[in-house]
């Protein structure tokens, strides 16, 4: 305890960290007012059933991304997801199509004008999802909730929603540059975060109110929680080791290399993103049938705790993990710096032999980390199965555990680069802290 206080301490003596975590949580406090702001001409009162339709299933998912957004009908009600959808789709261009090729390999100015591509898709994406939640808003509400009605209002409700979602951008990007951690992934678990503490009180609530073991089960639940929580962590920072052999060099009077070093190929190199893959892709016959699940392949895909939809799911996650470790792990660049800097693995030749084995390796262990993926990505289907809260069980597992590890783990370890930089303690008594970038 008297270690946490001291660093405590130390973190708010860097004068520069402070103003960043004090930036940064700001801009979250305008987040998180700004999606109590219903959208204009609707009244608050008579939100009930819109509410009650974003507490289950993938509408569920969608409200816990935006921090409660999309049921109280507000003006970030669309949150970051029609972003993400657009950085997804720019990333697998950039695999496929020449011209983004190119760009990624223009450094800053083509990150530049890669991010613009991602906003203008993004507007595209909301310019369908904008109309598409009015209509659900339609569908949902009775008509004296609505004191503005016909198409002129439809139309300046979907601008609003495109202005609140791009604004959400804009709060990310400051983040990011100015304030502490990555703006987009914090405003994302603020969102989660901010569910958290409603799900665990209906939970508590459904416990105590049951006479025969209800409170020991609620303490049982909490303790498999923490559990799937460890678990998540020793995921997102697994790494299997690769030993490197450094080849003697005489440069004038200095020797270089004759060095053993270690390359560190995650297990889960993929990190959340296919899970957030996989999610996007059962939401498309929802948003084809206007966020109405009651009939179709959009009632079977809504049905979290359904045979059919988990399978795919599970399926999907361990597909697009392969996918995504290929995208982001380049054996054959390794490889290639690897034989420039006069490295090599002990018992493999440089070259296209070290590119093969580093891709055999690779291959190896996304297996157990993509099926471990899977298995978390669908927990919450099976704490729903054994009876807990719909809200309280997406904290059992999914995209929203993995986002709460990954976030945490990586704003903890800017912090402690900042107190290890100013010759303070860091954040671990051993070792150091790894988020999912960390090596």
């Amino acid at each position: 305890m008297k270690r946490f206080i001291e660093t405590i301490k130390n973190i708010f003596k860097i004068e520069e960290l402070r103003t960043r975590i004090v930036y940064t949580i700001l801009l979250l406090l305008v987040y998180r007012l700004g999606s109590y702001v219903v959208l204009p001409g609707i009244d608050p009162t008579q939100l009930a059933n819109l509410k009650s339709q974003a507490s289950t299933g993938l509408l569920g998912l969608l409200d816990m991304f935006s921090g409660g957004a999309f049921g109280n009908a507000s003006i970030f009600a669309l949150g970051v997801m029609p972003y993400i959808s657009a950085s997804i789709v720019i990333q697998l261009l950039g695999v496929m199509v020449p011209y983004f090729q190119r760009m990624q390999r223009e450094g800053e100015s083509g990150r530049r004008k890669m991010n613009q591509w991602t906003r203008y898709l993004t507007i595209v994406i909301l310019l369908l999802q904008g109309p598409a939640y009015i209509t659900n808003m339609h569908a949902q509400l009775p008509a004296s909730a609505f004191l503005v009605s016909g198409f002129s209002y439809n139309i300046f409700a979907t601008l609003v929603l495109i202005a609140g979602t791009m604004f959400i951008m804009w709060l990310g990007e400051r983040i990011t540059d100015r304030g502490l951690g990555n703006g987009i992934s914090l405003i994302i678990m603020v969102g989660i975060i901010a569910r958290l503490p409603f799900a665990l009180f209906a939970e508590a609530a459904q416990r105590f109110s049951q006479t025969n073991g209800g409170i020991l089960m609620f303490i049982i639940e909490i303790l498999i929680l923490f559990f799937i929580f460890v678990a998540s962590i020793a995921l997102v920072q697994g790494v299997r080791r690769i030993p490197v052999q450094y080849a003697k060099r005489v440069v004038g009077n200095k020797q270089y290399g004759g060095v053993r070093q270690y390359i560190p190929l995650k297990i889960n190199a993929a990190g959340v993103m296919p899970i957030i893959f996989a999610q996007a892709i059962m939401m498309f016959p929802l948003l084809l049938a206007r966020f109405d699940a009651s009939r179709g392949l959009a009632a079977t895909l809504s049905d979290f705790t359904g045979f059919w939809y988990n399978f795919i799911f599970a399926f999907l996650v361990i597909v697009f993990t392969y996918f995504y470790t290929a995208v982001t792990v380049n054996p054959n660049m390794m490889a290639e710096e690897m034989k420039k800097n006069g490295g090599f693995i002990p018992g493999v030749k440089p070259g296209k032999k070290t590119a093969e084995y580093l891709d055999a390796v690779m291959t190896r262990i996304t297996l157990p980390g993509s099926i471990f993926l899977a298995i978390v990505a669908i927990l919450p289907a099976f704490a729903m199965m054994f009876g807990i809260n719909n809200q309280f069980a997406q904290f059992y597992g999914g995209t929203s555990l993995l986002i709460l590890v990954g976030v945490v783990l990586d704003t903890l370890q800017q912090i402690e680069s900042y107190l290890l930089m100013r010759h303070y303690d860091g954040l671990m008594k051993t070792g150091r802290l790894k988020g999912r970038s960390g090596m």
